[in-house]
């Protein structure tokens, strides 16, 4: 039998926000999970018993951040990230490959995708960067 009082069993909590190293501004919390599905070489990346963070700064080249300041930069995933790319062409849903421009010109990409999300078809958590749903970006490309 397992004893769940041992430490292997105790649920890990981390601040849900935490500033970026570099640009100092505060953003949310990302899975270790949906930044090893980011990353050009998960394999040498040493994860921590840390809160990890998503930067959606479009003028900061840090993607990830972890609590102990350690970064991971835009060079060192093989994602593109629609939040930091300014072109009509940046992904803003990853899970059905929609572009800004694909929002902004047809309305009907918003509605599939809450159609979709409802139906629970979509893999935010591991496909979008930011590991969290892509619905309100549809609010700000119009």
């Amino acid at each position: 039998m397992s004893n769940c009082c041992s430490k292997s069993c105790e649920i890990k909590t981390y601040p849900k926000k935490h500033l970026c190293p570099v640009n100092g501004k505060q953003f949310g919390l990302v899975s270790p999970t949906t930044i090893k599905h980011h990353i050009k070489e998960p394999w040498s990346w040493q994860e921590k018993d840390q809160g990890y963070y998503f930067c959606s700064d479009p003028d900061c080249l840090v993607v990830y951040f972890g609590q102990d300041n350690s970064i991971i930069e835009s060079s060192s995933v093989r994602t593109p990230i629609g939040l930091k790319d300014k072109s009509e062409n940046a992904l803003i849903c990853y899970c059905f490959g929609i572009t800004k421009s694909d929002a902004i010109n047809n309305p009907l990409t918003r509605e599939f995708v809450l159609n979709e999300t409802k139906k629970k078809q979509c893999a935010c958590k591991t496909k979008n960067p930011s590991g969290k749903c892509c619905l309100s970006e549809f609010k700000n490309n119009k």
